[in-house]
């Protein structure tokens, strides 16, 4: 197959690429090389993709240049398209909501009429647990009402939702939305918790721990990630013909239209993934205890089973394998 990844030089997508690569696929990555944080780190993910080996092509594009996209697919003829380029972050949102409008919102429409108009047969698009807000009930479920949004980023993510949906059924257009939970791992982004606190405590300094700690999050490995990804991408949407709009199922449409949650279904609490990364590196950390930020939730937990009855999902890495993976990697990455 001949793919499409979007947000090729980003953590989760850097990662696909090279998975996709290993088995075969013709692979093309786009990516617009913002300064959210380091460029040179995206950089290095594409050259680490490039290694691997295989059909690979790197374009640098945004996906709010219509032109751009429309070109791409006009030329490639894309099979399949993975898209993971989004905005990314929660409290950013707060201060800098039209990167999100305009990478979210006008840049997934642009990939959502890309797939119409040149016979894709799957997109298979990044959602986030964000979009859960409010929601108290754990675990988290697809069959979940996730109207109250906490962030303008988590707002953008149940937008991505129901634009795939329309799509699905005015034109018959398989659309899978994978909602991530947590994700770490090599690679990983610097603005994320295990980044920062593998970073401060190697450097002698103290870690920001909020909610006074008091926070569960359901993280998830890399690996086991992008295998879901790739799983889902081969089981292309299809309708429910049971969907009834007298008791909606909030995962499904008549039309080829999914949502489905994508983590490691077992909770970890804060206190412990630190517990975790200071065994790793041989160091405990210095902390500093605040409260709740902004758009923040308590607790993150996946219910996956929906998952793992259509695709075949399972994640394996423990949190204990999956810290020493990625404290490992970061003293040679920054050795380098």
């Amino acid at each position: 197959m001949k793919v499409l990844v979007t947000g090729a030089a980003g953590f989760i997508g850097s990662h696909t690429a090279r998975r996709l690569l290993a088995r075969g696929e013709v692979v093309v990555g786009i990516d617009n090389l913002n300064d959210y944080y380091d460029p040179q780190l995206k950089l290095d993910r594409i050259k680490w993709v490039e290694e691997a080996g295989g059909d690979f092509t790197f374009k640098k594009l945004d996906l709010a240049d219509r032109p751009g996209i429309e070109a791409l697919f006009a030329e490639e003829k894309f099979d399949r398209v993975i898209n993971l380029a989004a905005q990314a972050g929660v409290r950013y949102s707060i201060d800098n909501p039209n990167a999100y409008v305009d990478s979210n919102l006008v840049g997934f429409v642009n990939i959502l009429e890309g797939c119409r108009h040149n016979n894709v047969e799957h997109l298979v698009y990044a959602s986030s647990s964000s979009v859960y807000g409010a929601n108290e009930s754990m675990p988290f479920s697809v069959n979940d009402n996730v109207d109250h949004p906490l962030s303008l980023y988590a707002a953008t993510k149940k937008a991505n939702e129901l634009m795939a949906h329309t799509y699905s059924h005015l034109y018959q257009m398989p659309t899978t939305g994978l909602r991530f939970f947590t994700v770490y791992g090599p690679w990983g982004r610097p603005d994320m918790a295990p980044w920062k606190f593998v970073e401060r405590i190697t450097n002698d300094r103290p870690i920001q721990v909020y909610n006074f700690g008091d926070h569960q999050r359901d993280f998830t490995y890399i690996d086991d990630i992008v295998s879901g990804v790739i799983h889902t991408l081969d089981n292309v949407a299809s309708g429910n013909p049971d969907w009834s709009a007298a008791t909606p199922d909030a995962a499904t449409s008549k039309g080829p239209w999914r949502v489905y949650n994508i983590g490691n279904q077992k909770p970890v609490e804060l206190m412990d993934f630190i517990g975790a990364i200071e065994d790793a590196l041989g160091k405990e950390a210095e902390k500093e205890m605040l409260p709740m930020q902004a758009g923040d939730v308590p607790a993150t937990y996946a219910d996956v089973e929906a998952l793992v009855r259509d695709v075949g999902y399972r994640p394996k890495t423990d949190i204990v394998e999956g810290v020493n993976n990625f404290v490992e990697w970061y003293r040679g990455y920054h050795a380098t």
